[in-house]
């Protein structure tokens, strides 16, 4: 199962695409043999300032065709991360071909793209940058399949 993380805003050299770079190839490391990966991250801009309406046009162009798609919404659920790592087993035991991961821009993710998801997740009570928001899912992706694994990478 192909993951894509849509993002709205471009994400600069520095330390978080360094993380994001480097949790993103552990995932595909670990979760080649189990079916998961590769991992892609598709950038978004709204240089007309649309709004919400139209990032998550741009998003909805990001999404690949038929994928799962979960929102990271500060309103979402918020799991643990082996609940993570089962969910991402269910979708990709489905036959899902493709998941797709919104994260939208400093105003949030448009109604209308809330509803067509599949799961609307939170990384907790605080809200983060949107820029340490996508470093969190890379990580957290890599121990969903660390988990799914059976590595030690997740202790509990």
């Amino acid at each position: 199962m192909r993951v894509t993380i849509c993002a709205v805003g471009r994400l600069r050299k520095g330390p978080e695409k360094e993380l994001i770079d480097d949790y993103l190839a552990r995932f595909g490391k670990t979760g080649r043999g189990l079916g998961l990966g590769p991992a892609t991250l598709r950038e978004v801009e709204d240089r007309k300032g649309g709004g919400l309406s139209a990032e998550a046009a741009l998003l909805g162009k990001a999404i690949p065709a038929g994928a799962a798609i979960c929102c990271l919404d500060e309103r979402g659920r918020a799991i643990s991360s082996p609940d993570f790592a089962g969910q991402l087993g269910k979708w990709r035991d489905e036959g899902r071909g493709d998941l797709a991961f919104v994260i939208g821009g400093a105003d949030g993710i448009d109604q209308a793209l809330r509803a067509r998801s599949d799961l609307a997740l939170s990384l907790g009570a605080m809200v983060w940058p949107h820029m340490l928001a996508r470093v969190l899912l890379a990580e957290q992706l890599y121990r969903a399949a660390a988990i799914l694994a059976g590595t030690p990478y997740h202790r509990t």
